[in-house]
């Protein structure tokens, strides 16, 4: 039984029908229409966390963990071609760019950690005339690229996947709201208005509603995400050279990120939401118009050629937020046959494959080399309880966005904005890419 259709439950449960399993899905919408649906599409693997999943898993576990996200986004591509599922899976790489003379050089860390685990060659430095060769940005310097990451349409992903589900014979329930998840001994029973499920195992695949849950309340930490999306604007694109299909993040930690689609637009995201209390997903995590609009100002300071054109959509989602910025997989205490994965961060296209395929094997308690990697059971830091998580957290928040504001417009940062804004790293917390 998997609770959650987006992309890690729907990943899982056709890696469970590959292993000969039957699977009940279960979601309080339709599938797919969650964060998975209506995120930025860039499809990552864990390469940019290397020094992190070096500190937890050494250089093997490390090693292992960004081998098989790399595998999984291609994965995902073969996975479309297979299923002639048209999500606009598009392998043009990433360039990590800086915007201030500050953030220059953010991803020798990355790079360094890449290089000892023998992944070198996946990141490639570029010149600030070499960024602009690709997107001729003003604000545009030098940076990192990012050669294999990929781009997806995310709802068209999941309406794919979900239609391939159906047509395989698993069977799911949508408009199903899980109410509550017993362990008795003849298995795992979920309650829902319409009836109960039973079954030998357990995923739960709930994104940022797994903060809601006792055992992961102070593991997460819930915000949000905001995008605009243009007018077609095939010409600008032409304008700016940005016709390769790279999508581009700048280096800041409250992230943005932007990339072309099919149509010729600009999508354009700023992960500069606000924390959610108590993991409540509300309104404003689907859409707050206040991130909205500064999502735009900013949009047009990325690219002032885009004065005067429309932007046609908007939209929001929340993010589950992990301490060390990692997708972690782990058992729920009890019977050992409720299994989770959580705390994407941001960055859940691609690793929720990785995890998918993690989760089918702890639910048919198969443990394998996937089941091994560090991320599986990886004990974070714990998050201070709330209130003081929500205050703190907006603090440090706006802090991170006067201070990463100031540097790119070369003013002098304020004081208290630069002390507040290293507090994370002294908690041992990551913020951003």
């Amino acid at each position: 039984m998997i609770v959650g259709g987006g992309f890690t439950g729907l990943w899982a449960a056709h890696q469970l029908l590959d292993r000969g399993a039957s699977v009940a899905l279960l979601d309080a919408g339709v599938c797919g229409e969650g964060p998975s649906g209506r995120n930025g599409g860039f499809v990552d693997h864990l390469g940019h966390a290397a020094p992190r999943l070096r500190a937890i898993g050494g250089d093997a576990g490390a090693g292992a963990t960004v081998e098989e996200s790399l595998d999984s986004v291609r994965a995902i591509g073969a996975w479309c071609d297979a299923n002639g599922v048209d999500a606009w899976f598009r392998p043009a790489g990433q360039i990590v760019a800086s915007t201030a003379v500050a953030h220059d050089g953010g991803e020798a860390e990355t790079m360094e950690a890449l290089t000892a685990l023998g992944f070198g060659d996946e990141l490639v430095a570029l010149t600030p005339e070499e960024v602009r060769r690709r997107c001729a940005s003003p604000l545009l310097r030098g940076g990192t690229l990012v050669r294999s990451t990929a781009t997806v349409h995310p709802a068209r992903l999941g309406r794919g996947l979900r239609a391939r589900l159906v047509e395989r014979g698993a069977r799911v329930f949508e408009h199903a709201r899980v109410t509550a998840l017993r362990d008795e001994p003849a298995g795992v029973v979920a309650a829902t208005a319409g009836g109960r499920v039973r079954a030998g195992a357990a995923i739960l695949a709930t994104g940022a509603w797994s903060a809601r849950l006792p055992p992961l309340r102070r593991r997460l930490t819930v915000t949000s995400s905001h995008i605009v999306l243009t007018e077609p604007v095939p010409d600008v694109l032409e304008e700016l050279g940005w016709t390769g299909g790279e999508a581009i993040t700048d280096s800041r930690r409250l992230v943005h990120y932007f990339r072309t689609t099919d149509d010729g637009r600009i999508l354009f995201g700023w992960g500069g939401g606000r924390i959610a209390c108590g993991g409540r997903i509300g309104a404003r995590e689907e859409l707050d118009a206040g991130v909205v609009a500064q999502t735009a100002t900013d949009l047009h300071a990325v690219f002032p050629r885009l004065a005067g054109r429309r932007i046609e959509h908007a939209w929001g989602g929340p993010i589950d937020a992990s301490p060390a910025h990692l997708p972690i997989v782990d058992t729920l205490a009890g019977n050992g046959r409720t299994h989770v994965a959580f705390g994407y961060t941001g960055n859940g296209v691609g690793p929720s494959h990785l995890c998918g395929r993690i989760l089918a094997s702890l639910a048919l308690d198969e443990r394998d080399a996937l089941t091994r990697l560090p991320i599986v059971g990886a004990r974070d830091r714990l998050l201070p309880p709330e209130p003081l998580r929500v205050a703190g957290g907006a603090a440090i928040r706006r802090a991170l966005d006067s201070r990463e504001r100031a540097e790119q417009a070369g003013r002098r940062v304020a004081p208290l904005a630069r002390a507040v804004s290293a507090i994370p790293n002294l908690l041992g917390v990551q913020i951003g890419r």
